[in-house]
């Protein structure tokens, strides 16, 4: 239960929790800020969290991914689902270059009650989700939300972090595009759990759909029959989401996997491993802004570093050298 404010009112997490739309922006916005307050109320707010469906959208920019999501979200809410929306920009959070310039298919939810919509920046994260990304999707969950989309900057092997967080991943590819392509060679077709060929009215969509098929082909050959059988079968659908065609399809394909990994007993697994790796993702970010601030003017620090710069110290020595150090420092004095 949570608690009541000094002043009798009700909390920012009771009014979270209760789906008042500025208490889930002002909560959002101090997750971003990193400050105390925020992670509080994440602490107060995370036994309420669980009930949403998240699904992570990744792919190339361009491809269309901002506009898949306005079509997905007016279907589920015609269905009468309510829908939270997260972009991780590289740039600044809610600004026209990041939210209303190429997401501009967004818009038209901006005034719908049942749909919240957030542009955040990832601020160099290289996994394409920032610390304040994920616990932002967690307040959305609280605030009742039934879907969550967690749309990421790109795809490529360090932008692969949403598998990390959602339960469902969407590919987002386009025909005839060099990043689309390149997609399917570096290793990312091992992430989705649905695909989405968007502008599929190109002449070389069926071209991509056989290459597709291709690789995933490629993957079930490295498991046993066993292994494949019980395996989802990934669906490529085809859409053209500025004009709502295939949407159907891929909300059934959603629906479809979510249903799979509930009767596999899949779901809490994922979860579970979801959770461990934010855990660790967030240790790990935390552990790094500790180090920058206790090293920024440490001459042992400098010195190190003008060691690696005139080449006499190789890189990963000087890491090894600085953690030990760091470890000594931690310890405590006797």
């Amino acid at each position: 239960m949570i608690a009541r404010s000094m002043a009798g009112g009700p909390t920012l997490a009771q009014r979270l929790l209760d789906g008042d739309r500025r208490a889930l922006a002002r909560a959002i916005t101090l997750v971003e800020d990193d400050r105390p307050e925020g992670w509080e109320l994440v602490k107060a707010i995370f036994p309420h969290t669980g009930k949403a469906e998240v699904v992570g959208f990744t792919g190339p920019p361009g491809v269309g991914k901002s506009t898949l999501i306005g079509a997905l979200t007016k279907a589920r809410r015609e269905a009468g689902r309510t829908v939270g929306v997260l972009s991780i920009d590289p740039s600044s959070p809610f600004t026209h270059g990041a939210l209303l310039g190429d997401r501009i298919r967004l818009t038209e939810h901006f005034l719908d009650q049942g749909v919240f919509i957030r542009s955040m920046a990832n601020r160099g994260a290289l996994g394409g989700l920032s610390e304040a990304a994920l616990q932002a999707a967690l307040l959305l969950d609280a605030a009742g939300r039934d879907d969550v989309f967690v749309e990421t900057v790109g795809v490529g092997q360090a932008e692969i972090d949403i598998i990390d967080h959602a339960d469902t991943i969407v590919l987002v590819l386009m025909p005839g595009s060099g990043d689309s392509i390149q997609a399917l060679k570096a290793g990312v077709m091992e992430i989705p759990d649905v695909i989405v060929i968007n502008k599929a009215d190109h002449p070389l969509t069926d071209t991509m759909v056989r290459e597709i098929r291709g690789v995933l082909s490629l993957a079930n050959l490295e498991r046993s029959p066993e292994e494949v059988r019980g395996r989802w079968k990934v669906p490529i659908v085809k859409t053209e989401a500025t004009l709502g065609r295939g949407i159907g399809e891929l909300v059934a394909s959603l629906e479809g996997h979510r249903a799979h990994i509930l009767a596999a007993g899949q779901l809490e697994e994922r979860r579970g491993r979801n959770l461990r790796n934010e855990v660790l993702a967030i240790a790990t970010a935390r552990m790094r802004r500790r180090l920058e601030e206790e090293l920024h003017e440490d001459p042992e620090f400098k010195r190190l570093i003008a060691e690696v710069v005139q080449r006499r110290l190789d890189p990963a020595s000087a890491a090894t050298a600085l953690l030990e150090r760091a470890t000594r420092l931690a310890e405590p004095v006797e």
